[in-house]
């Protein structure tokens, strides 16, 4: 159960937010299980992602003309933008007036919700999530995304891929790459995955397609997951 006015950060992918175009089913939902549980004494510091928006707007730049890294970079990182304004407007009355798009500086405020956005090239928003918990002091981050479990391999090219329930994150990191650039797929950032291993932070990855796993961990109860710590 959580103490009260804990502050959980929650890294929300851009393919739940606009799998192909807005999707309002899963942000009512989650509008309204974040709500409930402002009720209850959390608070939330919650980051989106740029997922097929940010996809789309590098592959037509690339179509047209060829793109740095760093460009390509900017891009996903206003389409996170985009994204996270959206989220502020839909918790209108309970978030902080503005986006936070730089996570190292304080983003403390008195409203039970702040959100966050892309900060700069090199940094994914799961880098950006882990440095606003450092900010915050939060000992939770829950990664909402499109898979149920960590896999010890990918489970798309190996179907004897066996799902994590629980792993340290010595054992994650030695099983996704050890760089990351912005069109990595992996469960959780290399980069990030050092600095909570440091910082001692327990993240949660959690398919957001199914809310109520994220109600059950928030709530200490048993929930379809991984958790590395």
């Amino acid at each position: 159960m959580s103490s009260p006015k804990e502050r959980i950060v929650v890294s929300v992918g851009g393919s739940l937010i606009v799998p192909d175009q807005i999707d309002t089913d899963f942000l009512t939902r989650f509008k309204d299980l974040i709500l409930e549980k402002v009720q209850r004494g959390f608070t939330f510091s919650i980051i989106a992602g740029g997922g097929s928006t940010a996809r789309r707007y590098q592959d037509a730049a690339q179509a047209v003309t060829p793109l740095s890294p760093n460009d390509l970079d900017w891009l996903g990182i206003h389409s996170t933008r985009l994204n996270g304004q959206l989220l502020r407007n839909i918790f209108v009355g309970y978030a902080h007036a503005h986006v936070i798009k730089n996570p190292t500086i304080d983003s403390e405020s008195e409203e039970p919700i702040t959100i966050a956005a892309g900060w700069q090239p090199g940094f994914s928003t799961d880098h950006d999530a882990v440095l606003i918990a450092k900010n915050l002091g939060a000992t939770r981050l829950v990664n909402l995304s499109n898979i149920d479990y960590v896999y010890d391999k990918d489970p798309k090219r190996y179907p004897d891929a066996e799902k994590i329930e629980k792993i340290s994150w010595a054992e994650f990191r030695k099983i996704i790459p050890d760089h990351w650039d912005p069109g990595l797929s992996s469960p959780f950032d290399p980069i990030a995955a050092k600095e909570a291993e440091a910082l001692h932070l327990e993240v949660a990855i959690i398919n957001g397609s199914h809310l109520n796993e994220f109600s059950n961990y928030l709530d200490g109860q048993p929930f379809v997951g991984t958790i590395i710590s």
